[in-house]
């Protein structure tokens, strides 16, 4: 089965893997693979209007909900959204965060984890919503990357 993992500019491309788990094509063409953690994948989200980071548990071949994974998976997943809720949080102009794991569109499960202000580019309305704000420039995604670096157990190593 293909798989995806990123070039030396973060973005995505098509590579054979050896298991079924794969990021699902959607989020795979709107995000930047950051790197992961012991449960899951670090993906931006590249909009750069608002801080946007999605988490992917590994895996998780057809998991679809937080309530598919096993409990010790559960409780992994959230002590790694507290981590990125932390930075995310930490952002500048950032008020309020909005952690959802929605599944409409993509129904791999994933979790949203977005910083939000009333000045950011769709202030009130939903981002996933709202049309795309700005991409991410290289220096910025390097500032991204920087962040989680620092953070105990993540692992900027690809897919």
């Amino acid at each position: 089965m293909d798989g995806f993992c990123t070039n030396p500019n973060g973005l995505f491309q098509k590579v054979p893997i050896m298991t079924d788990f794969a990021i699902h094509p959607q989020l795979t063409n709107d995000c930047i693979l950051l790197g992961r953690f012991s449960c899951s994948y670090v993906l931006l989200m590249n909009n750069a209007g608002a801080p946007w980071i999605i988490l992917v548990p590994q895996n998780t071949v057809g998991a679809t909900e937080l309530t598919d994974l096993p409990h010790d998976e559960q409780q992994q997943l959230l002590q790694e959204a507290n981590l990125v809720a932390g930075i995310v949080k930490a952002q500048p102009g950032v008020e309020k965060l909005n952690i959802a794991a929605l599944g409409n569109i993509v129904p791999q499960l994933h979790l949203h984890i977005v910083g939000r202000s009333p000045s950011d580019y769709c202030w009130p309305k939903l981002v996933w919503a709202s049309d795309p704000g700005p991409r991410y420039e290289d220096a910025a995604i390097a500032v991204w990357r920087d962040l989680f670096s620092q953070v105990a157990g993540f692992s900027a190593a690809g897919l």
